[in-house]
């Protein structure tokens, strides 16, 4: 795969870490086939259909944003979400997906201002 420039390496020390090369012509392709492989897809959109009208803009944030499935999917929403409603909503999930779900709420006014910031994080735009 590296020498197929689908991933990259870099030094640290004694370690050589691989990331996805974003920038193949095929990425968008194998991390389809990669969240395809983990439900990933279909678990999140189960969410976020649930939240339904109250949900603006959702982002996949941080590791699997960056193709690593390190066990813990982290989730940036917008919108005016019940806390209650979405947390029962991914402790359902978690327990069906073996993996922990962090949601990061921000209210629109809040995303306006804290966005931006957030968003130079690596994230992928699911909804909105």
């Amino acid at each position: 795969m590296k020498q197929a420039h689908l991933l990259l390496s870099e030094k640290k020390g004694r370690q050589i870490h691989f990331r996805a090369n974003q920038s193949h012509p095929l990425f968008p392709d194998l991390k389809t086939m990669v969240h395809k492989a983990l439900g990933i897809n279909q678990i999140l959109e189960s969410i976020l259909n649930r939240l339904g009208h109250l949900l603006e803009t959702a982002y996949l944030i941080d590791d699997y944003a960056l193709g690593r499935d390190t066990g813990i999917i982290d989730i940036l929403l917008v919108g005016e979400i019940d806390p209650h409603y979405l947390t029962d909503l991914t402790k359902k999930t978690e327990r069906y997906i073996e993996r922990k779900i962090r949601t990061l709420v921000f209210s629109q006014e809040e995303f306006e201002r804290l966005g931006p910031g957030m968003l130079k994080r690596p994230h992928i735009r699911l909804w909105g």
